[in-house]
């Protein structure tokens, strides 16, 4: 529930930042201000949007009293007014995968940008670390799956703990999410 107040008005907005719509029944009740004596009507709130509810215009010199009730519904009426809508950029749930994803990349390596694109795109939970950025870490990982710094340095996969075992073999999004997968 928003409220903007201009002048000698007062507007209300319903926002709905879930991904469901909704139906809202607002009704206002007070003194010194005029509404419309409509009876109130549910109206449908899509999801991830902002509606118009209703304005009630303010009595010049008087500080409006009112109480508001808001009654929401997620059984969605047929009779419900369909009123504009303005869209709100809600960013969609990230996704918890069954074991916790680490991928360790290093610069030139297309399996490592192909596989963090797609998580990124699929709004998975994960993390990302940069081994060249990261050279203890780079050292550490050489020591774990017993490579050389030769072999460390011109990695063309990416290394990813799922769950915290480690892989050095896997080159694709679909292989890793089989690993995930498994129990």
């Amino acid at each position: 529930m928003i409220e903007t107040k201009s002048r000698n008005r007062i507007a209300f907005f319903a926002e709905n930042r879930t991904f469901t719509d909704y139906d809202v029944l607002f009704e206002v009740k007070g003194s010194n201000f005029g509404q419309s004596r409509a009876k109130p009507r549910w109206i449908r709130v899509p999801a991830a949007s902002r509606v118009h509810l209703k304005t009630i215009i303010l009595f010049r010199g008087k500080q409006p009293v009112y109480t508001k009730t808001l009654k929401t519904n997620d059984s969605l009426s047929k009779r419900a007014l369909k009123k504009e809508f303005e869209a709100l950029d809600i960013p969609p749930p990230k996704v918890k995968p069954k074991k916790q994803i680490t991928i360790y990349t290093s610069k030139g390596c297309d399996a490592c940008d192909s596989i963090v694109r797609r998580l990124n795109s699929q709004n998975f939970i994960f993390r990302s670390v940069s081994l060249d950025e990261n050279p203890e870490i780079k050292e550490q990982l050489g020591q774990f799956l017993s490579k050389s710094t030769q072999e460390m340095d011109s990695l063309s996969s990416p290394i990813i703990s799922l769950g915290g075992k480690l892989y050095s073999w896997i080159t694709t999004f679909d292989r890793m999410m089989e690993e995930v997968e498994k129990e």
